[in-house]
C-alpha cells in the first residue's frame, strides 16, 4: 500500500491544490508512482476522464502533474453548486442527485464506503498519494462524519502539513487557531506548517516563525513566495477574474456569469501575445471587443435570467447586429438558440426564450453526457469562415440536448460514435466543446480569423497547451523545492 500524505489549509483559497500539484510533479521526478487525491471537491471547474467519468479539475491537473492518466478514483465525490444552498452530487464520476446542503449533511454517510474503496485502489498501484483538504479542518460544525479533511487523514492513516495564506493577512494566528481548535488526536497528525503566497523578504518573518512554532509545537518547514506560475485554478475564487490589464491587438471578453463554469477553457487564448481576455459582468464595462464569449455555466436558466435582467443580453443582441463576434460554450451555446425548455425540472423547470442568435431549441434530460471528443470544423461563416478545417480535442459535460439544423463540426467521442456538434450563423458559433483551444492550432485558428477581420497580417504563434503546462508543472516543483525542507518532507512520509 502506499505512502500518504495531506495538505489542509486554514480556509479556502489556501493555496492546497497548487502545493499538491508541485508535490505531485516533485514524487514523480524523484522516481515515485504518485497520485493525486481529494475526496470530496466542491467546485465548477471539472473535467472528464477517458473512462467518461466526472471529477474535479483540480484532480486532473494534479495527475498531469504526476504523469498519470487522471482516474474518477482520484476524485470520488464532486459537488457542483447549482444554487446558493443546493448542489448537484457527483459520486464516482456520475450525477447521482441534486441535494441542499441539509439534504447532503445527512445523505453523505452513505458515502463513506465508496471513498474508503476508491483510495484503497489508488493505494494498491502507487508509492505515494498526496490528499488535497477540502476548506479547514477547524471547520468544527463538519466535524461529525468528516471525511474531507481530519477524517480523512485518519482513514489513509496520512500525516498532514497544514498551509496557510500569508498573502490575505492574519497567518499566525490562522494557523495557530486551526491547530488549537482540533482535538489532541488531530493536533498529533500536523507534523509541519508552511506559510504560502508570501512576497519579501523571508528574514523579516523568522521571529514570527519561531514564536509559532513554540505556541504550537509544530515545525514551520517552509515559506513558498508568490510564485509566478500559470496553472489551472480550480474554481471562482481564481484571480484570472481580476486580470485583463494587458493590451493587446485582439480584446475579447468572456461574460462573467453567476455560475460560471470550465473557465479554464479560456486560459490558452489568455496566454497568446496578441491577445487581451477580461472578463465582465456589468454591461457598462463590455466596450466593444473583437470578440464575446459566453462561457459554460452549471444553471443555463438562472443564468439566461441574470443575463436579461442586468441588461446585457441586450449589450450582446447590440454586439451581434453590429457585425461582431460571439461564441458560446456548453451553457453559452445552449442561450444563444430559440429556447430552453426544462419539462423534468432538471434546473428548476419551466421554459426560457434564448437569445435566437442560432436555430434550434435545448430541451433538457435526466441523462447528462460526459465525453472526451476529437474532430474537425466542418462549416463556418462570418468571422469564423477561417476556422472550417481546423482540428480540435476536447470534451463534453452538459446536461439538455440542442437541435442542430445546420452542424458546424464532425467529431468522434471516447466509444467512437461519430457525430455533428455545434452550430454557426453570420457571426455567432456555438457549440458543447470544452477544451477547444487546448490544442493550438484551434487557438491559431480562431486568434487569425479575428486578425484577418480587423485588416491584419495573421502571424500568430500556435501555443500548445500541454506542452506549457509542462513548463508551469517544472517552475512549480522548483520553487517548492527551493521553498520547502523535503529532506523533512519524506522523513514525516517515512521513505527515507
Amino acid at each position: 500500500m502506499a505512502k500518504a500524505i495531506m495538505i489542509q489549509g486554514t480556509a479556502s483559497n489556501a493555496g492546497k491544490s497548487l502545493l499538491c500539484a508541485g508535490l505531485c510533479r516533485i514524487f514523480a521526478q524523484d522516481g515515485y508512482r504518485v497520485a493525486p487525491f481529494k475526496s470530496q471537491n466542491m467546485a465548477l471547474n471539472s473535467a472528464i476522464t477517458a473512462e467518461g467519468f466526472e471529477i474535479g479539475r483540480a484532480q486532473y491537473v494534479q495527475a498531469m502533474a504526476a504523469g498519470v492518466l487522471p482516474s474518477v478514483d482520484m476524485n470520488p465525490v464532486l459537488l457542483k453548486p447549482t444554487s446558493h444552498v443546493g448542489s448537484q452530487v457527483i459520486v464516482s464520476g456520475v450525477p447521482r442527485a441534486t441535494l441542499s446542503a441539509r439534504e447532503y449533511y445527512q445523505y453523505k454517510k452513505a458515502l463513506r464506503p465508496e471513498i474508503e474503496a476508491a483510495y484503497r485502489r489508488l493505494s494498491a498501484d502507487n508509492d505515494i498519494i498526496v490528499i488535497e483538504g477540502a476548506g479547514s479542518p477547524a471547520e468544527i460544525n463538519l466535524r461529525a462524519d468528516d471525511f474531507v479533511n481530519m477524517g480523512m487523514a485518519k482513514i489513509a492513516d496520512a500525516p498532514v502539513l497544514l498551509c496557510g495564506d500569508i498573502d490575505r493577512g492574519g497567518v499566525f494566528a490562522s494557523l495557530y487557531g486551526t491547530v488549537k481548535l482540533l482535538e489532541i488526536e488531530e493536533q498529533d497528525r500536523i507534523k509541519g506548517l508552511i506559510i504560502n503566497k508570501f512576497r519579501g523578504d523571508v528574514e523579516i518573518l523568522r521571529p514570527g516563525l519561531g514564536t509559532l512554532e513554540e505556541l504550537t509545537g509544530k515545525p514551520v518547514l517552509g515559506v513558498v513566495p508568490m510564485l509566478q506560475v500559470d496553472i489551472d485554478d480550480e474554481d471562482s475564487l481564481s484571480s484570472r477574474f481580476g486580470r485583463g490589464d494587458r493590451v493587446g491587438l485582439i480584446d475579447i471578453a468572456v461574460i462573467r456569469l453567476p455560475r460560471i463554469s470550465n473557465f479554464t477553457d479560456f486560459n490558452p487564448l489568455e496566454r497568446m501575445e496578441q491577445v487581451s481576455l477580461r472578463y465582465v459582468d456589468d454591461p457598462r464595462d463590455l466596450g466593444a471587443p473583437d470578440l464575446v464569449i459566453l462561457p459554460g455555466t452549471k444553471n443555463t436558466l438562472d443564468d439566461l435570467k441574470w443575463l436579461r435582467q442586468n441588461g446585457l443580453e441586450a449589450k450582446l443582441l447590440q454586439h451581434a447586429g453590429a457585425g461582431g463576434a460571439l461564441l458560446g460554450i456548453c451553457g453559452g451555446y445552449q442561450m444563444l438558440g430559440e429556447a430552453i425548455s426544462d419539462p423534468e425540472g432538471v434546473e428548476g423547470g419551466g421554459t426560457l426564450r434564448g437569445l435566437g442568435l442560432l436555430p434550434g431549441r435545448t430541451v433538457f434530460r435526466g441523462e447528462k453526457t460526459r465525453t472526451q471528443v476529437e474532430g474537425t470544423f466542418t462549416a463556418a461563416s462570418g468571422i469564423f469562415a477561417g476556422m472550417a478545417g481546423t482540428a480540435f480535442t476536447g470534451y463534453e459535460i452538459h446536461m439538455g440536448e440542442t437541435e442542430n439544423p445546420c452542424p458546424a463540426m464532425a467529431l468522434r467521442d471516447q466509444t467512437g460514435r461519430e457525430k455533428t456538434d455545434g452550430q454557426s450563423r453570420g457571426n455567432v458559433l456555438g457549440c458543447y466543446i470544452h477544451g477547444l483551444f487546448d490544442r493550438g492550432e484551434c487557438a491559431k485558428a480562431l486568434v487569425d480569423c479575428l486578425l484577418q477581420a480587423r485588416g491584419l497580417t495573421a502571424q500568430t504563434a500556435a501555443v500548445d497547451w500541454n506542452a506549457y503546462q509542462e513548463t508551469q508543472f517544472n517552475l512549480l516543483s522548483d520553487g517548492l523545492r527551493r521553498a520547502i525542507d523535503m529532506e523533512a518532507v519524506y522523513r514525516i512520509l517515512g521513505t527515507k
